[in-house]
């Protein structure tokens, strides 16, 4: 079946030609407009759902930002129909709660991978094959965030399907499982929890396309937890200023490789 309508691909409401080869990811639709703030001529081409996206320029390359939602399955839907519209490189800008005792509250987070606590990734491959970021992305995260001077840290995040599964676990029939998972989590190292990037990791591997991750730490239960300094902060501007400095280099390399 063709879910595509007159050319616009049904739930982000774009076509080929509309959206750029390079692209931003962000949950929340009032974000974009600050994300796209970074491009040059930004426009916005698409208000549908939860699915907000404005287009320009960066680097002389065509450049998007695309809002999918809160968890894996609009997510992944959003990456399904922006690589109908041509759309094959993708920088997830998002938030999390510190896990591991060294994440502060406003630390930058570059998700090499993922655990696969959602439902979302089941449905495109097996539990065995892993949540991964790109390499090249990875390695543009790491370089912009150094470059900039940002504090961050590179390693797995754990994604699920419920915030509140996280939080008050405790009131879930399954509580029991719930806080023994969030321990063997973090004695594995997991730097923090969010929703999305395993789903994207996966279906990105599927789809062929690079995806990666950074991430704002708002803050960190498990330093609370401990008596340690739990600073909170929701600016997102690190987050923001470390991929469009890193899409800038991807968009260099894929230059230089073409030479």
């Amino acid at each position: 079946m063709n879910y595509a309508e007159n050319g616009l691909q049904y739930h982000i409401g774009l076509k080929i030609g509309e959206v750029g080869k390079y692209v931003f990811l962000t949950g929340d639709p009032k974000r974009c407009e600050k994300i796209a703030s970074y491009l040059e001529q930004p426009e916005k081409r698409a208000d549908n759902r939860e699915y907000t996206t404005y287009t320009g320029q960066l680097n002389g390359e065509i450049v998007s930002v695309t809002s999918t939602g809160i968890g894996g399955p609009s997510a992944v839907i959003a990456l399904e129909e922006l690589a109908r519209c041509k759309a094959d490189t993708f920088i997830r800008i998002g938030t999390c709660g510190g896990m591991d005792l060294k994440v502060k509250g406003g630390d930058l987070i570059i998700a090499s991978g993922a655990v696969r606590m959602e439902g979302t990734s089941k449905e495109y491959a097996p539990v065995e094959f892993p949540a991964v970021a790109d390499i090249q992305i990875i390695e543009a995260l790491q370089k912009a965030a150094a470059g900039l001077g940002m504090r961050s840290h590179t390693g797995v995040v754990q994604c699920k399907d419920s915030f509140y599964g996280q939080h008050e676990p405790e009131r879930m029939p399954v509580g029991y499982e719930l806080g023994d998972k969030w321990n063997a989590w973090l004695k594995c190292g997991c730097l923090g929890s969010e929703m999305e990037s395993a789903a994207l990791f996966v279906a990105g591997s599927c789809l062929r396309v690079r995806i990666g991750t950074v991430l704002l730490a708002l803050a960190n239960q498990e330093r609370e937890r401990y008596g340690k300094s739990n600073p909170v902060v929701h600016e997102m501007d690190q987050a923001i200023e470390t991929a469009v400095e890193a899409m800038r280099r991807i968009i260099d390399l894929d230059r230089k490789g073409d030479e």
